[in-house]
């Protein structure tokens, strides 16, 4: 499973770092700065926080590619 990320969109409401503070950080002024490498498939124990980020953004930057095992 990859998570990208459409940070043009970005509106920095910050439920990302909310919910998965170990995958999102946001700046003072809503910039958001991922915390993964974008490139690679999620390590388990992130792909749960993933997914909950992603059903929580209000403006749907947030895209799951892959299946659960990949």
């Amino acid at each position: 499973m990859k998570l990208t990320v459409d940070q043009r969109r970005c509106e920095g409401h910050g439920m990302c770092e909310e919910a998965a503070p170990e995958l999102f950080r946001l700046d003072g002024k809503g910039d958001m700065t991922t915390l993964y490498d974008v490139e690679a498939a999620l390590p388990a124990d992130q792909r749960e926080p993933a997914v909950h980020a992603a059903r929580l953004c209000p403006v749907g930057v947030l895209k799951l590619t892959g299946g659960i095992d990949g």
